[in-house]
């Protein structure tokens, strides 16, 4: 799908606002409400709009310890990768995994718990215990500086 500046608009009110009703964001871009409405639907069609989200304050439910966990593997196989995956994705604590390269490690994990305990147990009783994993090293983050969801749309500038 090819983006004119009002789909980019659009993308860009949506990031910051995805509850704004379809008049307002219509007012916005400069449409009236039917085709605006259109231009929204077509962008989640073509599956640029992936979902709509609440975005949750993880200290005032308690996850006050973020982790960035790097994993390594024991061998670099499909299987293994699929099966260490599979695993991941089950534990709600896991924020984000990543396969990466230029480390000594396969995998970067995002990590929200409650405390450090909340951390070892999960550490020791879940990441550690899944098949092919070799090492563990953790960083624990001390200050948010910036977070974002919003994905630039346009790089013209």
């Amino acid at each position: 799908m090819e983006l004119d500046r009002i789909d980019r608009q659009i993308l860009e009110v949506l990031q910051q606002d995805g509850r704004i009703n379809n008049q307002d964001l219509a007012d916005k871009v400069g449409l009236s409400p039917s085709p605006c409405l259109r231009r929204v639907r077509a962008l989640e069609d073509a599956g640029l709009i992936a979902g709509y989200r609440a975005l949750l304050d993880a200290k005032k439910l308690g996850l006050s310890l973020m982790a960035l966990v790097h994993i390594s593997m024991d061998v670099h196989t499909p299987e293994r990768f699929a099966n260490f995956e599979a695993s991941i994705r089950v534990l709600p604590e896991v924020l984000e995994c990543l396969l990466i390269t230029g480390q000594a490690a396969d995998y970067q994990l995002k990590i929200v718990v409650r405390d450090m305990d909340h951390f070892q147990t999960l550490l020791l009783g879940r990441l550690t215990r899944i098949a092919g994993v070799t090492g563990v090293h953790s960083s624990f983050v001390l200050q948010h500086v910036l977070s974002r969801t919003a994905l630039p749309v346009d790089l013209s500038h």
